[in-house]
């Protein structure tokens, strides 16, 4: 190092560092004598040992001085077989004590030694010494600054001049040396590193710190002065903190050194090493918030909050950090926490988490009994369950498991499920517990009451911000597409020539019933074109740099159908994950996998070595799922919001080499992922404009009287009875109105325990059943549309052929701001032409039933659907010039008129084409003319949609002129419904 960048390295570095340890927290300056004298001239103790011995007297005053050097000899002579292990024994010695005997009236018995005292700050010793010299086997290091508490050294502190090309590379290389590890192999002086919980390195504006035997990659920033703001940290210094002040002040502040110290350490073992974790400022922070949040409230069901940490960013740990400080929290009285997730697959990852993290004694509750029971065997106890285990453990709103108010409940992804009956069920078993909410995604302005059940938000740490810390990797977003079109015009008589027991209301019926999104998404021509593009981006983008990948498919059908062609491909080893049912098919059952098998697919896949390389997957691994050596994520399915995001984050898990993380999207939508990510808008005004809850208790009891009232006087245990009073059409159509008026109160209760009152459940339950069968008796029994399901998908691929694989949008950076202007603007024109088309086919869903014949039929739709994903994002000159055209004909539609309406507008226009079909193109516009006429006047009456007797009027009118028309009598009746279907669309207003 030159004179110069020494020079620098001193004035600019290390001397701020020491002042601000010196001013702002008033840490004693040990000089090099004092460092001599304190730890009785060995150059080869790192220990403080007198200034221990001091320390520990004066916090164990009933330790005598044999005692004192036994303790002194169990934290400096650590028998262990490597360093890792040396500071894991150390650390918990830190942590908990160690025991010594104690002999008080002649009596011995083991007590519990102190190093430190955690609960009085102040009665600790605080010091620092620069450039300390300590000897090792072979070499003696010089750190620049070691930080002790009572002799301790807990921290130690390497500062590079900032004008070096990598200032923290070369401090980081040099704390391998420090530890003797890698390429410094027996270099290094070990036993320093056997007590310190804390490395850090500085060079002013950026500075870093680590722990034990950190990666590279590992190390972090820390970005919070925590408890000081910036402007107190500012005002204290005199001047704009720095990186490195800001570090400093975060982590060494002494009440928060000892915290992490004992809090927010953990030993993991992952893939058969053993690893040490040390709090990333966000989980730190979080926790510090919630902690006194649930200190100071003032109203005890106010103590909860939400924590919103973005997908990877640790939110797992950040549960045990806060389950270790409830733990310990005086106020909390020996707690009861219980750790609450929705789905089997993260209740078992979290539960790993804790017993990888060594916390003590956590129990997974196996069934709604052991929950009760776990739950029922009082304070102290860790449970960890899903929500709908308590289903059966709060069988009722009395089924009261615990009253205690240090009950402590976590709950992970609230804004999934923590709504309906299931959470009211908790709440109702735990009436007094604490709520504490996590998400790995924002809470968006519809989400109606995650912040108004847990609370405001504690702690926010969002996607970009654990970009730019590295916490993950930058997420990058490209769009293809499969080029589909329809071949021949016969599509429509081919389906019709394949089930000819139909009639024409079955077949319409039919049409709208095929789910023909997912059969054109399944179809083999379009998975062929897709699994080849996506093989062969794979092997020259992915796989070179030692990644995998996951492919996210609509359907489990469609899920085998990929993992058969890239097989068929020579891909290289892939495996399909899915749920498995008995009443699956035979296709699907031959994949089925048992869930050690599945465990085991998936262990191999996060290992990087292992060579199965793909995840082919549809309902399992979307969340929840850590695999950093996953890189990209093929998505052929149309996930939405919270769902896309947790996706999307699958891949961006930090791993050596892995710079970005990559989706390609295949299903190809701009407006679905604008959507998703305008979910990360800070606007919320939903809490505003939600009802009081009194409000909605009003609500709630005026609906249930409504919906009982039809019920009055009448044995409800007399089914025949109550199915009587339902036998008139109009009489059915109020009563169905009421049960869902009734059943949406309740559905704005929950999950608060009120809606489990009675009578409001039982009343419920007992109306929907009533629903159902009264359904069953009075009710045409309806089309079902599956049993032609498959041969549909058949016919509809026969006529699909593929140009091909094309990318729409090359790789951008999801939080570039340019990229979601994209998205809404991927050129002026086609901004105008999605607007245009989303009006259309809002034009279409809201209005195809008052002129169906005007509006394009199922069978149009599929070429929409083909072609719009070509049209709508690629010509999208060509695209807006005939949406524009396409509007003006909207609006003569919407008129009533059209080509085949000859002329007449309104309701005459929109009944007209099917008089005139069944007549072969005979029809009187006259007749129509009147028709509607009649139908209008009869519609004057109020609310006759849901009065049979007006409607039976109506069929009666409508008969006679079609009669009079000359229409064959068996098909008077398929007109006039179809004609009735139209009026009740035109004329409900």
């Amino acid at each position: 190092m030159s004179a110069a960048t020494d020079r620098l390295e001193i004035e600019w570095v290390e001397e701020p560092a020491a002042e601000l340890l010196r001013v702002l927290f008033d840490y004693r300056f040990l000089t090099g004598d004092d460092v001599r004298q304190l730890r009785g001239g060995l150059t080869t103790e790192p220990v403080l040992t007198n200034r221990l011995a001091e320390c520990l007297i004066r916090l164990n005053p009933w330790l005598d001085n044999d005692g004192v050097r036994r303790v002194i000899t169990s934290i400096t002579r650590i028998a262990a077989v490597d360093l890792m292990e040396a500071n894991e024994k150390a650390h918990t010695a830190l942590s908990y004590g160690v025991n010594a005997a104690h002999t008080e009236k002649d009596r011995r018995q083991d007590r519990t030694v102190r190093f430190f005292d955690f609960d009085n700050v102040a009665a600790n010793s605080f010091e620092f010494a620069r450039q300390v010299t300590i000897k090792g086997p072979r070499q003696d290091i010089v750190p620049d600054i070691v930080v002790y508490v009572n002799g301790l050294p807990l921290a130690v502190i390497e500062c590079k001049s900032p004008a070096l090309a990598d200032p923290i590379g070369e401090a980081i290389r040099q704390f391998r040396r420090y530890e003797g590890r890698e390429e410094f192999s027996g270099l290094g002086a070990t036993r320093l590193f056997e007590t310190a919980q804390i490395a850090i390195v500085l060079a002013r504006d950026v500075a870093k710190y680590g722990t034990t035997q950190t990666p590279t990659r590992h190390w972090a920033e820390w970005k919070d002065a925590y408890p000081l703001s910036l402007d107190t940290l500012a005002s204290q210094l005199g001047r704009t903190p720095t990186g490195q002040d800001i570090l400093l002040a975060g982590l060494l502040n002494p009440a928060t050194l000892l915290d992490l110290v004992r809090n927010f350490v953990i030993f993991e073992t992952i893939d058969g090493r053993r690893i040490k974790k040390l709090a990333r400022y966000q989980q730190f922070v979080a926790v510090g918030k919630a902690i006194d949040r649930i200190r100071s409230a003032q109203d005890p069901k106010r103590r909860g909050g939400v924590i919103h940490h973005t997908q990877g960013s640790g939110k797992s740990l950040t549960m045990v950090f806060l389950a270790t400080k409830l733990r310990r929290l005086p106020e909390a009285e020996n707690p009861t926490l219980v750790i609450v997730t929705d789905r089997t697959d993260l209740d078992d990852q979290i539960s790993a988490q804790f017993k990888r993290s060594g916390f003590p004694n956590p129990i997974q509750a196996t069934s709604g009994e052991t929950l009760r029971e776990a739950l029922s065997g009082g304070a102290g106890t860790t449970v960890l369950t899903t929500v709908h285990k308590f289903h059966s453990a709060v069988p009722k709103r009395s089924s009261v498991i615990s009253e205690a108010e240090n009950v402590f409940v976590m709950v992970d992804e609230a804004h999934r499920t923590q709504y309906g009956a299931l959470a009211a069920r908790m709440r109702a078993g735990l009436p007094n517990a604490c709520m504490l909410a996590f998400t790995g995604t924002p809470i968006d302005k519809k989400d109606r009451s995650t912040r108004e059940v847990f609370g405001d938000y504690l702690h926010r740490y969002l996607i970009d911000q654990a970009v730019k810390d590295g916490a993950t990797v930058p997420i990058f977003y490209e769009m293809r597409d499969a080029r589909l079109r329809i071949e021949g015009r016969d599509l429509e008589r081919a389906v019709r020539e394949a089930f000819p027991e139909l009639s024409d209301d079955e077949f319409t019926k039919l049409k709208r019933g095929s789910r023909l999104q997912e059969k054109l998404a399944g179809a083999q021509v379009r998975i062929d074109a897709i699994a080849k593009d996506l093989l062969d981006h794979y092997r020259t983008v992915i796989e070179p740099n030692g990644f995998k990948a996951q492919v996210v498919t609509i359907s489990r059908d469609v899920a085998v159908s990929y993992v058969e062609t890239l097989r068929k491909l020579g891909a290289p080893e892939c495996a399909l994950i899915m749920s498995n049912s008995n009443s699956d098919s035979a296709r699907l059952q031959a994949h089925h996998l048992s869930k050690r098998d599945r465990d085991d697919r998936i262990a191999r896949f996060k290992r990087p070595n292992d060579p199965l390389k793909i995840l082919v997957v549809c309902d399992m691994l979307l969340t929840g799922f850590d695999a950093p050596v996953e890189q990209v994520l093929y998505l052929d399915a149309p996930l939405r919001e919270h769902t896309l995001l947790q996706a999307i984050a699958r891949v961006n898990r930090t791993a050596d080499g892995k710079t970005y993380g990559l989706v390609v999207d295949y299903w190809g939508d701009n407006r679905r992922i604008s959507a998703a990510l305008d979910l990360f808008s800070e606007e919320d005004g939903v809490l505003n404009a939600m009802r009081s809850f009194s409000d909605k208790v009003q609500l709630l009891e005026s609906r249930h009287r409504a919906a009982m009232r039809l019920f009055e006087g009448i044995d409800r245990q007399d089914e025949e009875a109550c199915l009587a009073q339902l036998e008139q059409d109009d009489v059915r159509a109020k009563f169905e109105l009421d049960f869902q008026r009734f059943s949406e109160a309740m559905d704005m209760i929950l999950p608060d325990p009120k809606a489990l009152e009675e009578p409001y459940a039982s009343d419920l339950k007992w109306l929907a059943r009533l629903r159902a069968v009264a359904g069953r008796r009075y009710r045409e029994e309806r089309f079902d549309a599956k049993p032609y399901g498959a041969k549909v998908a058949e016919i509809v691929t026969r006529y699909l052929s593929s140009d091909g694989v094309e990318q729409l949008l090359a790789p951008q950076d999801i939080l570039d701001p340019a990229f979601k202007q994209h998205l809404d603007m991927l050129t002026s024109a086609e901004a105008k032409a999605a607007e245009i088309e989303h009006a259309i086919r809002h034009e279409i869903h809201v209005h195809r039933d008052e002129n169906p014949t005007a509006y394009a039929s199922i069978w149009e739709q599929v070429e929409r659907i083909v072609n719009e994903r070509r049209e709508a994002r690629v010509s999208a000159a060509s695209a807006l010039s005939r949406l524009q055209e396409i509007v003006d004909r909207v609006a003569t539609v919407r008129a009533g008129t059209t080509s085949a309406s000859h002329g007449l507008s309104g309701t005459a226009g929109a009944i007209f084409p099917f008089i005139d079909a069944a007549l072969d193109g005979k029809a009187s516009p006259d007749a129509a003319s009147e028709l509607a006429g009649a139908l209008e006047g009869y519609a004057t009456v109020v609310d006759w949609q849901l009065k049979e007797d007006v409607q039976r009027q109506m069929r009666r009118g409508i008969k006679e002129k079609l009669r009079a028309q000359g229409l064959d009598a068996a098909r008077v009746e398929s007109v006039t419904a179809m004609i009735m279907d139209v009026a009740r669309a035109r004329l409900s207003r």
